[in-house]
Parts: structure tokens; sequence; C-alpha cells
């Protein structure tokens, strides 16, 4: 199936505001306690970057590479770690950040899976929130926003490599429409 760059569906502006409002929701949430900000590889990079500028808290940055087995493009959800974490998250404050969850399978496996490090507490950001595509039970403690199931690139999101560059979040529309 071919793709094309459709219309914008989120603004420069609206990120902006988007990710000031999760940084002072976090900064408050964690007054005066250092956190552990975990960005996963590839899509969270430019998301967290503005995210941790923004973050009143000391901050420790680390990044994780996982990648999910894939049947026929659909997650099953098992973890494959590529990159694993260079510091110790033991009883220490750790924030997931990730740029969209959809299915939420990954996101829960990942949870569950560093929740055996023992953290002190482990929360999940995410810029962007697919509901209607979730198939487990998995909440992000911070949303930046609910999007509708589009395919969407931009502000991190790529297709096939391409697009992640973008300062706004766009639809890929196939040649006979959205989707």
């Amino acid at each position: 199936m071919a793709y094309k760059l459709g219309g914008v569906l989120i603004g420069k502006d609206e990120i902006d505001r988007m990710v000031a409002r999760l940084a002072d929701q976090i900064s408050d949430d964690y007054d005066n306690q250092e956190l552990v900000v975990v960005g996963i590889l590839k899509g969270s990079f430019i998301f967290m970057s503005d995210l941790i500028r923004k973050l009143r808290p000391s901050v420790i940055i680390d990044f994780m590479s996982v990648s999910s087995y894939y049947e026929n493009t659909q997650s099953t959800g098992i973890v494959k770690i590529i990159k694993d974490l260079d510091v110790s998250i033991h009883n220490r404050n750790v924030l997931i950040v990730e740029d969209i969850v959809d299915s939420g399978l990954t996101l829960s496996n990942l949870k569950e899976l560093l929740m055996t490090k023992e953290p002190k507490s482990l929360k999940l950001c995410v810029a962007f929130d697919k509901p209607d595509r979730r198939k487990t039970q998995i909440e992000a403690d911070y949303v930046g926003m609910v999007i509708p199931d589009e395919f969407i690139v931009g502000y991190g999101l790529d297709y096939a490599g391409k697009y992640r560059n973008l300062p706004e979040v766009r639809i890929m529309e196939t040649d006979g429409g959205n989707k």
C-alpha cells in the first residue's frame, strides 16, 4: 500500500502548549525529587528533548530501544530489548517517555519488565494516545493528547524512517484517502 503525506492534525503551537502542560504536571508531582527519565527510541527523542528542558526536578536521562515481534504488522507485545538501560533504576523515581500508545501491548510488557528492577515509582508519559486501538489495560499517567485512529507522522513519529523531523503531526493518506 502506498502512502502520501496528508494534512496537519496537530500544529507546532498546540504541541508546544501540550509539552508545557505535561512538564508542569510532572514537575508538580516530583518537586524536589530526582527523576530518571527513560526515552523509548526512536520515536520519543524529540518529545523527550522538549519535555526535559521544561522540567523543574533534577533529571537523569537514559534511553531504551525495544521492538515487538510482529505477525502481519500487528504487535504481539513481546518485548525484545535492543538497548537496555545504562543506569540503575532501583529505588528511583522513573518516568518512561513514549511518543504514542496504541495497542498498549509493548508498553504494558515493558512496564512489567522495568518493575522487576524495583524502582521507587514508575510512571508513563506519552505524547499521543490512541485508545481506540487498545488491546490491553494500560493507561499512561501523563497524556499529551488523545488522538483518533489515524496513521500519523511527524514530531518523532515516522513512516519507513521518514518524517520524524516534521515540527507538526500530519496524517498519512493512501491514494484512496485517509488511512
